[in-house]
């Protein structure tokens, strides 16, 4: 029998992670990320840049997730990332000439975790980068060489909660 919201088992667990986003303002992407933070159960969504919307576009796809899941929005993304320096370990989902592939990443930190992503369509800023404590990507094994944000950040927050639950 398939399980509901409300039969399934699953333990209800916080995990201390922040995803700060780089320029998404893409409003089915931030909804869709809205439901991934809830589903990860994680800390903050901090959402940076210009113009960055949590309206009723992303509403529809969030499914009223932006209700409760913790969330702000900044203008300066290196400010954001510069206080987070002291208190979190930075990771950075972005493919480099000197990333890291998510699957061979072990975490090794007892400081909680910021987890930046990047514009749908330049990715993470060089600056941004620089202040990272670690860079990791995803194998892709098809023609393209990226996917969507989401799709990307679902991955990353499985594997680093599944290292951060062993």
């Amino acid at each position: 029998m398939q399980l509901t919201h409300y039969t399934s088992n699953f333990k209800k667990q916080k995990h201390p992670i922040t995803i700060v986003c780089d320029n998404i303002s893409n409003a089915p992407n931030i909804g869709s990320l809205f439901r991934i933070a809830d589903a990860f159960n994680i800390e903050e969504l901090v959402f940076c840049g210009a113009d960055i919307t949590v309206g009723k576009r992303m509403s529809k796809t969030s499914r009223s997730t932006e209700k409760y899941v913790n969330h702000r929005i900044e203008d300066d993304i290196n400010a954001v990332v510069h206080q987070f320096k002291s208190t979190h370990f930075i990771i950075a989902l972005e493919i480099t000439d000197s990333s890291l592939e998510l699957s061979k990443f072990k975490l090794d930190t007892n400081r909680p975790i910021a987890l930046v992503i990047g514009d749908e369509n330049f990715g993470i800023s060089e600056s941004v980068l620089q202040q990272c404590d670690a860079i990791v990507h995803i194998n892709m094994y098809g023609n393209n060489s990226s996917m969507n944000v989401v799709q990307a950040t679902s991955i990353a927050l499985y594997e680093i909660t599944n290292q951060l639950n062993s």
